[in-house]
């Protein structure tokens, strides 16, 4: 019968990697608390280490617990990410743009 649920599909990650997954979260988390609470960096510094520790998370999220690399579709659910990331990116970082410009222009 081979390894699948009671509905029939098949099975969605195992221990190790939910454990994996929650691990990193954890880590994750933890690092730019600890450097937060202690002030070990400067404020840009810091609000770097949160972007690149969130966007670890997000990744870590996907993979781990969004089984993102799972299934027939998986290769078109990549893309389907990357594309909506690519117009988010461009959405916000126009947005920046013309309001950087547009107080300047005034």
């Amino acid at each position: 019968m081979g390894q699948s649920n009671s509905h029939g599909h098949e099975s969605h990650g195992s221990l190790k990697s939910y454990v994996i997954g929650f691990l990193l979260s954890i880590v994750l988390t933890i690092i730019p608390l600890v450097v937060v609470l202690n002030g070990m960096m400067g404020k840009t510094a810091t609000l770097a280490l949160i972007l690149i520790a969130a966007i670890l998370q997000f990744v870590v999220q996907l993979f781990f617990f969004m089984h993102l690399r799972e299934g027939e579709n998986a290769h078109w659910n990549m893309m389907v990410l990357i594309l909506g990331l690519i117009i988010l990116l461009t959405i916000v970082a126009g947005s920046i743009w013309i309001m950087t410009y547009n107080t300047v222009a005034h």
